[in-house]
């Protein structure tokens, strides 16, 4: 049992780590200047939108905790820990990042590599807080509690994160929509334009949706995976506690593989990758400097799990080398997403360029065949879960699938922080761009950024394929929980089970129909709020007039509190309905069909969308014409309606789909 104190203890080295690297960020000189103004409205329209965020879903925390209460104390008190810490590594993500971003913009001046070296370590600030907070939550709960209180705590993990995901993707799109219909589209000025009112609002969305949202998603699923695990460990193998401890152990050694791995994200020996870009200046391979550090980490985790499975599973149940193997199998997924994922969404490929090339026939090409990459998209990331998944099996059953998961999150340090990064350079070329800056820094700043959007895809992938298979092995505990008191049977010969798969597969498409309407509607309040301002301030378009940035803010904010509630609720009522009233062979489908669909609706919004801003992205850089050309126009139109498809929608499946699981976990001993 003294095991489970190595878990922890690297958890709080970790986190004393995170401690090193901030005082680090804050020794980095700020922008000064008309920055320091956008600064502070960035980081106060952010923090304000968080503290509504937080306190429309304490009220519903509140609630279910009283109800939690009376199955138990250690229930409740799982459910409060597993909400509060998911804040928390939302709230941190945010803070970091409104503070780093003037420092990159900043460190621009220097060059590429100080610019890359903050705006990474801002990004891995995030990254390690997010495993370390979850590893240290699940350790010591389990080591108070027992397995008794986990499932509440992934509970309490899943529900911040599907309100984070939701309200963040439906603030920072609708923000970003808004401001491109109007400032690009209509007006023909840049991104990130003084000029535009609701530029501020698009800058805090970048915060509170890719940083905030992402941080408590993953923390949600890094937690519900370990606690999945755990459980299905002492379900198989009630006799050998190994088994539950396993994945903590696997998750701090991966903890420290990616601080290791960290050190390798440097720029290598010089390309001219850039030099169109930089005007001549040369750099390196920003994308090849983030592959290192994330490949480094996998190979160190690949190695570090060898010694420890063979240290604590000797003897046991299912043999050292196949519990290794299973492993590697989930490290392999993970690397095979991101080279899937990239391939799909990076401007160096060919998916990216043949939505640039329908962008010079129009708009409705440019949609056409951004609709299509996104559904061909699905294809060979399924195929990679599906093989995985067997292999695993192979190895060593359900809890070897278990093990492939648990492997590929556990890098998750390093992947949240390489995807952390890219909303800290996006806000610092907005930042670099409205408070005037050198060119030469914008140029920087807009190289960082546009290896930025890869990455954040990339992790997006990563993020979606974890989701789907967490949710399978959350799947694996439910039947097995569902099975204790006599034999459930999941048959398709089930009329329920039938009933159950079909609801099950429309849930995730009513789920994002909700999202990408929240986002047009509050998209729409923008747009007529940034054209009465174009219309009624003297000399805005001419620069002499100074917009009233914080009416966009205030209307976003408002929206997207009010817009997020009833998606949310979605996947908490489905499954006590389901459960409640068609029994559990029916909820057992729901779970099922979920997981399939889901995985299909995520992957291809979020890889279809990041195509289409890519295209865009492709377009500007003097591709059919660049800026302002007709493909341009028609390009700006497919990254407008990509925006919903990757920011908002795709990305708050993942939490989705594991709350519809971990909400059937708490309720099945009620129904059977």
């Amino acid at each position: 049992m003294q095991l489970i104190y190595y878990p922890i203890i690297i958890s709080l080295f970790a986190i004393a780590y995170v401690w090193f690297l901030v005082m680090q960020i804050r020794k980095a000189p700020v922008a000064g200047g008309k920055a320091v103004e956008i600064t502070l409205a960035v980081q106060e329209g952010a923090m304000s939108y968080l503290k509504r965020q937080y306190k429309t879903i304490s009220i519903v925390g509140v609630v279910l905790f009283i109800l939690l209460f009376f199955l138990g104390w250690k229930i409740a008190i799982g459910f409060l820990l597993g909400a509060v810490l998911s804040g928390v590594s939302g709230f941190i993500g945010m803070i970091v990042s409104t503070q780093a971003n003037t420092r990159v913009a900043e460190s621009a001046k220097k060059g590429m590599v100080k610019a890359l070296d903050i705006s990474f370590k801002g990004g891995l600030i995030t990254g390690l807080m997010v495993v370390s907070l979850g590893l240290l939550a699940v350790s010591v709960y389990y080591l108070l509690t027992g397995m008794e209180g986990l499932v509440a705590l992934g509970f309490g993990a899943s529900l911040i994160s599907v309100f984070a995901r939701v309200g963040g993707g439906i603030y920072t799109k609708a923000a970003d929509v808004g401001a491109d219909l109007v400032g690009k589209v209509e007006k023909g000025i840049p991104e990130d334009d003084p000029r535009n009112p609701a530029v501020i609002a698009d800058q805090v969305g970048d915060n509170v949706g890719d940083c905030a949202g992402m941080a408590a998603d993953i923390f949600e699923t890094y937690a519900v995976t370990t606690v999945a695990t755990m459980i299905l460990g002492g379900l198989l193998f009630p006799a050998s506690p190994q088994f539950v401890l396993l994945p903590l152990v696997l998750g701090a050694v991966s903890i420290l593989t990616s601080i290791v791995g960290s050190y390798f994200v440097k720029l290598g020996s010089p390309t001219k990758i850039f030099r169109k870009n930089l005007g001549g200046q040369e750099t390196q391979s920003i994308m090849g400097a983030m592959y290192k550090g994330i490949a480094a980490s996998v190979i160190l985790s690949a190695i570090g799990f060898y010694p420890v499975i063979l240290k604590l599973m000797a003897g046991q149940a299912i043999a050292t080398n196949n519990l290794y193997f299973a492993c590697l199998v989930g490290l392999a997924i993970a690397g095979g997403m991101f080279v899937i994922t990239e391939y799909y969404t990076s401007k160096s490929y060919g998916p990216v360029k043949s939505i640039a090339k329908a962008s010079e026939t129009g708009h409705a090409t440019n949609i056409i065949r951004g609709l299509g990459l996104g559904m061909q998209s699905t294809a060979m990331p399924v195929l990679l879960i599906a093989f995985g998944t067997i292999i695993s099996f192979w190895f060593a059953g359900i809890y070897g699938v278990a093990l492939a998961v648990m492997a590929m999150l556990s890098v998750s340090g390093i992947v949240v922080g390489v995807d952390a990064y890219g909303p800290i350079t996006d806000n610092a070329g907005g930042i670099a761009e409205m408070s005037g800056m050198p060119e030469e820094v914008r140029k920087i700043t807009d190289a960082l950024d546009a290896v930025g959007n890869t990455t954040k895809a990339v992790t997006k992938g990563y993020a979606i394929a974890s989701a789907g298979l967490a949710a399978l092995v959350l799947f694996a505990a439910y039947s097995q929980e569902a099975s204790i008191n006599g034999a459930v049977s999941f048959s398709l010969d089930n009329s329920k089970v039938i009933a159950g798969l079909l609801i099950g597969g429309l849930l995730p498409y009513l789920f994002a129909s909700f999202l990408m309407g929240a986002v047009g509607k509050t998209a729409g309040k923008v747009v007529e709020e940034v054209r009465r301002q174009f219309k009624q301030i003297p000399g805005l378009m001419e620069g002499t007039g100074k917009p009233e940035y914080g009416k966009c803010v205030d209307i976003v904010t408002k929206s997207a509190i009010k817009e997020m509630l009833l998606p949310a609720l979605i996947p908490i009522l489905a499954p006590i309905l389901v459960g409640v009233f068609l029994g559990v062979e029916a909820l057992g489908g729901l779970l099922i069909g979920s997981i399939v669909t889901g995985l299909f609706v995520g992957i291809s919004m979020t890889t279809g969308g990041a195509a289409w801003d890519n295209a865009k992205k492709y377009i500007e850089g003097g591709a059919y014409g660049g800026k302002g050309s007709f493909a341009h126009q028609a390009a700006v139109t497919g990254d407008t309606v990509g925006d919903p498809y990757k920011d908002t929608a795709g990305p708050a499946i993942n939490p989705m789909i594991k709350v519809l699981n971990i909400v059937a976990l708490l309720i099945i001993p009620f129904l059977v």
